[in-house]
């Protein structure tokens, strides 16, 4: 009687779908930032996401032969989380420092917990929080891109000149200056001026797929019109994030930058797009979604404006994690013949 019902894991998608096809789509979109990345950073940017991409299948093809599963690898769901913790990585990091966190996204933040559908948090953001928190300097230590300096000389708090207005955008990225403005309580508005059209066109140092908003755009555009994604988590993700910023720069525009800043800075629209979307470990509801994107958007902000670290979103990602399921039981689907009667 019941020979035909098929049991799986999450993801479950309502449109005729595979798991394949939905992860390829997202490869497309992050086409444009790839390509960006290996503009303004020439061969570096391939030779890491190439890195990424090959340590993580080689991960998940042994945690498969050790748990003698079945293979996984064709569904390229490894081949996302590879790209993905690639373009949140500085361009100079170390190849093998960038193994070490594609072994740990995929073992760790992956295959320990059964798999593609079983896994509660983001594997690409617990790789890359393992490598920021046992690998701080290298984390750390940015690179002007190639289209300014075709030596793509190193970024560090040592070379930061504040009175050189003309130097901001060679010599800190966007997040490391406005942090600094928070704690020296001066320069929002000159940050402001130098470093907003970097930022967009993707001219300033920063991880690779945070630089250039455009291209962000692009595959964030191609994955709504696609029908990937939805629009719930990246629109409250970057709602709540401009009202966050609003408040910090209602209260004290010397001091804090304007909201559209932050929108354009670091891994935020990476994040609303392509990591908060993620359909294992975000909600299921629309309602559950609002929520989620909302928590990920306030908590990244709170990091920025309030917290030791410029960035927050792989924090506020894996938090926003942890409390899905909640949120899954708060944020119950109604049944198809409505709701039970009491």
């Amino acid at each position: 009687m019941h020979d035909n019902i098929t049991v799986s894991f999450a993801p479950h998608i309502s449109k005729p779908l595979s798991t394949r096809t939905v992860m390829i789509d997202v490869i497309m979109g992050l086409a444009p930032a790839m390509i960006a990345a290996g503009y303004y950073f020439r061969l570096r940017a391939f030779i890491l996401i190439a890195a990424c991409v090959i340590a993580s299948a080689v991960t998940e093809w042994v945690c498969n032969v050790v748990r003698k599963k079945p293979f996984s690898l064709g569904d390229f769901s490894v081949v996302v989380t590879g790209i993905i913790l690639a373009l949140s990585l500085p361009p100079m990091l170390p190849v093998w420092t960038a193994v070490i966190g594609s072994v740990v996204a995929v073992a760790i933040g992956k295959m320990a917990f059964g798999g593609l559908g079983s896994n509660t948090f983001n594997p690409a953001m617990v790789g890359r929080t393992f490598l920021a928190v046992s690998f701080g300097t290298l984390m750390t230590t940015w690179t002007v891109p190639a289209t300014i300096d075709p030596n793509m000389s190193k970024i560090s708090a040592e070379n930061i000149l504040i009175s050189d207005v003309s130097e901001f955008r060679t010599q800190a990225t966007p997040l490391a200056w406005s942090k600094m403005a928070i704690k020296n309580n001066l320069g929002a508005e000159t940050y402001a001026e130098a470093e907003f059209l970097g930022t967009v066109t993707g001219a300033v140092g920063g991880c690779l797929g945070e630089t250039s908003v455009i291209a962000l755009i692009f595959g964030g555009a191609y994955l709504l019109i696609r029908r990937t994604i939805s629009f719930h988590i990246p629109a409250a993700v970057l709602i709540s994030a401009v009202v966050f910023a609003a408040v910090g720069y209602w209260q004290d525009p010397m001091t804090y930058v304007q909201p559209l800043y932050h929108l354009t800075s670091g891994g935020m629209l990476l994040c609303a797009f392509f990591i908060a979307t993620d359909p294992v470990t975000a909600p299921l509801t629309r309602r559950g979604m609002w929520i989620f994107g909302i928590g990920v958007g306030g908590l990244t902000m709170l990091i920025r404006l309030l917290g030791g670290y410029p960035e927050g979103v792989m924090f506020s990602v894996l938090l926003m994690n942890a409390v899905t399921p909640l949120i899954d039981r708060l944020c119950k689907r109604v049944p198809a013949s409505g709701k039970p009667k009491s």
